[in-house]
């Protein structure tokens, strides 16, 4: 083939992967302009006042999952008898400090004929999502401390827990409990108090009655999404 040939034969080849690129390039605009703005909010960091939908494992002191929104996870949890709650994403308010003492959350409790009930994601445990979320982006995954220097143990009698149907004889450490809680200090089961259930673990025996912790010291949160406000 003659010089003038395969020069020929060149430009020809280089047009065609021009053209190639270009079409890309067409392709990648087009998809940008259709996202609009979204594909900049992905990149910027959260900010006070953002709305942002997450989703989060609640985790005990030994670091055993209580709650998640994570099916995979619900689901060995839950095949191996583990107690565990399945709660669906969360939407919050980044840095809003919640004004009210629980967040009821729906959780799905399959030995209650897979209905959903209310949990109570308590205050402090809000706030600390909440402030957390400040600074992270889209899919960006954080282990966040939820109740530091905070107590959430409480000792109950014998006759108490006889009286929600928790036998005192059965009872060990390390045993998970549904437990009802409320926003009112003096709710009790035969009122017409608002309850919420909480998994709370029992940490000591005594001959008075028994321990209950309702803390969970940590949560490991992924922002989903969220929307600059």
């Amino acid at each position: 083939m003659g010089d003038k040939k395969k020069k020929e034969a060149s430009q020809k080849r280089w047009k065609k992967v021009l053209f190639v690129i270009a079409a890309v390039l067409f392709v990648f605009v087009m998809v940008i302009s259709s996202m609009g703005s979204q594909w900049i909010t992905g990149l910027a960091p959260i900010k006070p006042g953002d709305t942002v939908v997450l989703d989060y494992t609640l985790y005990d002191a030994a670091g055993t999952p209580l709650l998640t929104t994570d099916s995979v996870l619900y689901e060995q949890m839950y095949s191996k008898g583990g107690s565990i709650l399945y709660a669906k994403q969360l939407t919050m308010t980044a840095n809003q400090s919640l004004k009210t003492a629980i967040y009821p959350i729906p959780v799905y409790i399959a030995e209650n004929g897979g209905n959903y009930e209310e949990f109570a994601l308590y205050n402090p445990e809000y706030n600390a999502i909440s402030s957390a979320l400040v600074g992270m982006r889209t899919n960006e995954k954080k282990k966040v401390s939820l109740t530091s220097g905070i107590s959430m143990s409480k000792l109950f009698s014998s006759e108490s827990l006889m009286a929600g149907n928790v036998n005192m004889s059965t009872l060990a450490v390390g045993d998970i409990l549904a437990m009802g809680v409320s926003e009112s200090s003096n709710a009790t089961a035969s009122n017409n108090s608002v309850t919420y259930i909480r998994l709370a673990e029992v940490t000591r025996i005594t001959d008075s009655g028994a321990v209950i912790d309702f803390g969970y010291p940590s949560a490991e949160i992924t922002v989903s999404s969220f929307k600059s406000t």
